[in-house]
């Protein structure tokens, strides 16, 4: 089981890079299919009831993530769309439950209409879950099959999947990647025999290293490790531990996660967020600085939000969200960006194969219509942006949506300028000092060719993020 972004436009914690309910490393999805006689239930959303609309085109996706939600056991923190196997189910080569599900996720791929007259071969896979080690190379074979017949595979496409520890061998391994599986995502959590088991992970620390050593064995050279910070009872000298193990194991690529308590887990029973065992606000804002500079002396850039890399191992297909591309999702629980629009699909199983079964008979159309709200537009651009080290280009978004936004915005952040959480930068990405900004901002007929972006700094900027794009919204959407 992964942990990922999901960032509520109308809910801001005090830290940014909380974990919610996932749909695959993306901001909010809401339901927006247009059903007959199907969902005639579903609250009209904000895109739905705007009332400023704008065409926009889009590419083909080139980028499909694919929701396989198996698992042994649900871990405490969870509350993704899951299907628990039971705790012993390593070996999987033969449940029907999970044949039943790729062949109807298999149905849900081929039944899927397209805008477009020609689809863009995919450029990314992302097999998300759940834990994906679980289903046999087989089945994994099967969907890219009907990927590549549906849409095509580009010769050098990205292919990622999360795998667990204890749930592979190198058999299982090596016939992934003479599947062209070429990307794997670790998801290790923490060192600590008493933290894996305090959340429930069906791991142990044995079987973490006995997985790092079969990936870096026969594995693909592009592999990337998951941590989680603020687990309860962890403590600093934990984390360092986490994070120097982490460096010495030299994965291309880390991600790393503060536990968010969700109501309806184990740990939403159990504890209350800020409250011990699970550490303090301040002691979570410790952990983040802490992971920004072991990762940075150790060699890893810190790319995105929660995402360091080694030189150009950055994950391309987290990069299609982080660019506000569009991209297909499939499976349970699963979201897509269609048409300007976001949607997910039924997070129950029944449900799922209902979706499906409209979907064959034509009672759903999720290909969205080009026709948006531009200020939803603008957030989403902004939002995804400032998750960046590139951050927000100036100039391209005055370009698209209204320049005098872009002073607006400049203008509500000119605090944060002064106190070095925002950083703006010239056409050649050099810093430029607080007067600089100050100065160009008086100009409004500078058009922002030398202040061309705006970036938050790390960590501290990226700590208050929730803050700095909640005032981006007000400022966008007043």
């Amino acid at each position: 089981m992964r942990l990922h972004h999901v960032i509520p436009k109308s809910t801001f914690l005090p830290i940014f890079f909380t974990l919610s309910s996932r749909t695959p490393n993306m901001p909010k999805v809401e339901s927006l299919c247009t059903m007959t006689n199907f969902c005639a239930h579903i609250t009209p959303t904000v895109r739905e009831n705007a009332s400023t609309k704008t065409p926009i085109t889009t590419n083909p996706p080139a980028s499909a993530y694919i929701h396989l939600p198996f698992c042994r056991k649900r871990c405490h923190y969870c509350d993704f769309p899951i299907v628990a196997l039971g705790s012993s189910s390593s070996q999987t080569d033969d449940d029907p439950r999970i044949q039943h599900y790729v062949e109807l996720l298999c149905r849900e791929i081929n039944a899927t209409k397209s805008e477009f007259q020609t689809n863009q071969p995919l450029e990314t896979v992302f097999f998300g879950g759940g834990t994906p080690s679980l289903v046999p190379p087989r089945l994994v074979s099967l969907i890219l099959d009907v990927l590549r017949s549906k849409f095509g595979l580009a010769k050098d496409a990205e292919i990622s999947i999360e795998m667990d520890p204890g749930t592979f061998d190198a058999k299982k391994m090596e016939d992934l990647m003479k599947l062209d599986v070429n990307r794997v995502s670790l998801g290790v959590q923490a060192f600590q025999e008493e933290l894996l088991k305090a959340c429930g992970r069906a791991h142990g620390v044995d079987e973490v290293y006995e997985a790092i050593e079969i990936i870096k064995s026969c594995g693909p050279k592009n592999w990337s490790m998951d941590l989680i910070s603020s687990l309860p009872h962890q403590t600093a000298s934990m984390w360092e531990e986490s994070l120097r193990l982490t460096i010495e194991a030299q994965p291309t690529h880390v991600s790393v996660y503060d536990l968010q308590v969700e109501e309806d887990t184990k740990f939403g029973i159990l504890y209350k967020p800020g409250e011990f065992p699970l550490p303090s606000d301040t002691d979570s804002a410790g952990f983040y600085r802490m992971a920004s500079r072991a990762l940075a002396e150790g060699g890893y850039s810190h790319y995105e939000i929660s995402s360091y890399c080694k030189s150009s191992f950055e994950c391309k297909h987290n990069s299609t969200y982080w660019k506000n591309n569009p991209f297909y999702g499939f499976g349970l629980g699963a979201a897509s960006y269609l048409g300007g629009l976001r949607f997910s699909r039924p997070r129950k199983l029944k449900e799922y194969t209902n979706y499906v079964q409209n979907l064959e008979k034509g009672l759903l159309d999720c290909r969205g219509n080009n026709d948006v709200d531009v200020k939803d537009m603008a957030m989403d651009v902004v939002m995804l942006s400032l998750r960046t080290s590139s951050g927000l280009d100036l100039q391209s978004f005055g370009k698209v949506y209204d320049g005098r936004l872009v002073h607006e915005l400049c203008r509500a952040y000119q605090p944060y300028i002064k106190s070095g959480h925002v950083v703006c930068l010239d056409e050649q990405r050099r810093a430029l000092t607080v007067d600089e900004c100050n100065g160009l901002l008086l100009r409004k007929e500078d058009n922002f060719t030398r202040l061309r972006h705006i970036r938050l700094s790390d960590p501290d900027g990226f700590l208050l993020s929730n803050e700095l794009i909640s005032l981006a919204f007000r400022v966008l959407s007043p």
